[in-house]
């Protein structure tokens, strides 16, 4: 038996204690003469050492290092468990729960009551904990069983595809609030006509037939919108190549405003010079257009909407348009380009407007790989900068 040379003191004292509590027993003494050294000497021998001495290692160190050196560079946070203790971690996974994480309990690591109880779970099994990182965050916890022992955890952070998938669910909604308006009221004004017959006089009728088309019409507007935001945002990763004078761009999309509102309604300032950039034509108009028909439909009626097109350093376009209107709060400023976001939903519908119009430019712009900027103030009105990379002529080098 392998054994570590020790002096058990403390053993060779109880012995002598025990020799004399014999001989005050009335044991004799050449009985506990021969006893006692038999004693000492039991407890002097080689005794098996410590069980650190022979215990299995809880784990094998070269394995643990494969272990760490296969996973660290895995984008999404894998934990190896040893029981109920962390013993390796990923790079991921340190920067999501700390550095502090290796050696310590899971269920003091993780510290939520759901990824608990994953940890009794079988192996493949999954739980999805909303509010893991805080906030509106969510994240898929996955055990994979390695051995009798050890096991593997997956953390998937699912909070980008959850907040996708929140935004199509509230947009499908949007949506369908946006054409159930106008579609209530068609009906609603058709049935009416067709049930009363001749009983309603033509001034009613004359005026029924106005509220049909001018709805009917809003639907049209609507549809044409979702449809240019839904081609938008199917090509915003596809670079344009077709090279584009901006500046007769603008003023052939000022013409149509001013033919519509009237010349003093719009101002223009655009250089005689070419702005070349590479872009989508139809694109690019339908971005003016928008602009435009924001600044007419929320801008002071009495004052000018001023449209400028500028060649700024770093060989940039700058399109600018500003209205003399009441201003937008601050805390709209950020949600403007949202889907159907109002500052004023009843205004913005009295004016015909869709709730689109800057969340298509916003698409447009990225397409573009411009920069869209929108500052306003109380009062005093609103701008809307866009700046675009120009073409490679010389034209419009500054």
């Amino acid at each position: 038996m392998s054994g570590k040379f020790t002096h058990p003191w403390p053993g060779v004292a109880l012995a002598l204690i025990g020799a004399a509590a014999m001989l005050l027993a009335g044991a004799g003494v050449w009985l506990t003469l021969a006893i006692a050294p038999l004693w000492i000497g039991s407890l002097w021998l080689f005794r098996p050492e410590p069980a650190e001495f022979h215990a299995e290692p809880d784990y094998d160190a070269g394995a643990q290092e494969t272990r760490r050196t296969v996973i660290e560079p895995i984008g999404f946070p894998l934990l190896i468990l040893e029981d109920q203790r962390i013993i390796v971690a990923n790079l991921a996974a340190r920067a999501a729960l700390g550095e502090h994480i290796i050696g310590q309990d899971a269920r003091i690591a993780l510290r939520h009551p759901d990824a608990m109880r994953l940890l009794e779970m079988a192996d493949g099994q999954s739980v999805s904990i909303r509010g893991f990182k805080g906030g509106r965050s969510l994240w898929q916890l996955t055990r994979r069983q390695i051995d009798e022992r050890r096991w593997l955890l997956e953390l998937l952070d699912r909070t980008a595809e959850a907040d996708v998938g929140r935004a199509h669910t509230d947009f499908v909604a949007n949506a369908s609030h946006e054409l159930r308006t106008p579609l209530s009221a068609i009906i609603g004004y058709v049935e009416t006509l067709v049930d009363s017959g001749d009983a309603v006089d033509k001034a009613t009728s004359a005026k029924f037939h106005q509220t049909v088309l001018r709805e009917a019409r809003r639907m049209q507007t609507l549809v044409s919108d979702l449809m240019s935001l839904s081609q938008a945002e199917a090509e915003k990763h596809d670079l344009p190549t077709e090279e584009i004078d901006m500046g007769r761009l603008v003023e052939r999309v000022v013409g149509e405003a001013v033919a519509i509102a009237g010349k003093e309604r719009v101002v223009t300032d655009v250089p005689e010079v070419p702005v070349l950039l590479r872009g989508d034509r139809a694109q690019l108009e339908q971005l003016v257009r928008n602009l435009i028909d924001n600044a007419l439909k929320y801008g002071d009626v009495n004052q000018p909407v001023n449209v400028a097109l500028a060649a700024v350093p770093e060989r940039k376009a700058m399109l600018t348009v500003a209205d003399h209107g009441p201003g937008i709060a601050p805390e709209h400023l950020p949600h403007l380009t949202r889907r159907f976001y109002r500052t004023d939903p009843g205004r913005s519908r009295a004016a015909g407007g869709t709730g689109l119009g800057l969340a298509i430019v916003k698409h447009i712009v990225e397409r573009h790989r411009g920069a869209l900027d929108i500052r306003s103030t109380i009062g005093t009105g609103t701008t809307v900068s866009v700046s675009f990379p120009c073409g490679n002529s010389g034209a419009n080098s500054v």
